[in-house]
């Protein structure tokens, strides 16, 4: 799709004008990608800025083209013009909050010091904040939905505490970008020992402790550095694997689920599915390459 024919929405997913006199609309995820079979195509907004809350639930989210998966607790930033996406799975729980580009312009001069949190396409994990900003968010769609006393004052309460979180990590993660050179060597060390044992799935305590570093400091060196976290490295380094034997050879998937690790094949199944949306079966059998090495 070019740059010409990208749709600009005036609300999530939707052509329709802004439904109330409000800055800001809240909506459940559900509540709109169920209407569009779980995917909203590529759009962007002309003066909208969202705050995208996943909560349980997969989504795979573009952002200008280039495609990441959230499969923990986050907020994404989708800052105005910025094409996007998304593609959910069904059992997603979270929602949309969508701000006015007049509010966003209040709000990043009340952070004040340049701050702009919401200018920036963004993913923060929720890690620890996953119940308390399902709270905040929760709270906001109700009193959205409602029309109590004092209402206007609740609903910029509850965004001013979103966007000061936001502005809070992303003051964190710039920190964390001066990531020193032993930073980088410890990654380098998890990724050896990843390759090395990933057929034992090792779990991340495991590997922090020979890296040396506490589980939390692996996690923001794996995010900083490899965009992924620790966990998610190993799955897809197990994945990778997974699709080569697949691929490559003849072993039955009993056999390949064992060779990996997997105790039960049903669970391999499930994992391998998960990470890319079909069976391992149906893999193979589209793989040309599979025709070949079992003959």
């Amino acid at each position: 799709m070019s740059k010409a024919t990208i749709p600009v929405f005036k609300l999530y997913g939707d052509a329709l004008e802004w439904p109330t006199p409000d800055l800001l609309h809240s909506e459940s995820i559900p509540a709109r990608s169920r209407l569009h079979h779980w995917e909203i195509e590529p759009h962007r907004h002309a003066d909208l800025y969202q705050l995208l809350f996943l909560y349980k639930g997969q989504a795979q989210v573009e952002l200008e083209g280039q495609v990441r998966v959230l499969d923990e607790a986050a907020i994404q930033v989708v800052p105005a013009l910025c094409v996007h996406g998304f593609r959910f799975s069904e059992d997603i729980d979270g929602y949309v909050v969508t701000l006015a580009a007049p509010l966003v312009e209040l709000l990043h001069q009340q952070l004040g010091g340049g701050s702009a949190p919401l200018s920036q396409a963004r993913s923060y994990l929720a890690e620890g904040d996953a119940v308390y900003l399902n709270s905040l968010f929760s709270t906001l769609q109700l009193e959205y939905q409602q029309h109590q006393p004092g209402r206007d004052l609740q609903l910029r309460s509850l965004i001013n505490l979103l966007v000061v979180w936001v502005a809070r990590r992303q003051l964190q993660r710039s920190a964390g970008a001066q990531i020193t050179e032993r930073g980088r060597e410890q990654l380098q060390r998890f990724n050896q020992l990843v390759e090395r044992g990933f057929r034992q799935q090792p779990s991340v305590e495991q590997l922090a402790h020979q890296v040396g570093v506490s589980v939390a400091t692996l996690n923001t060196l794996c995010r900083e550095l490899a965009g992924q976290s620790a966990l998610q490295i190993i799955h897809q380094r197990l994945l990778l694997e997974a699709k080569r034997d697949l691929i490559y050879t003849s072993l039955t998937i009993n056999q390949l689920a064992d060779s990996l690790g997997f105790a039960d094949p049903a669970y391999f199944s499930r994992f391998f599915r998960r990470l890319t949306g079909v069976s391992p079966r149906d893999f193979r059998r589209r793989e040309p390459a599979v025709a070949s090495a079992t003959h």
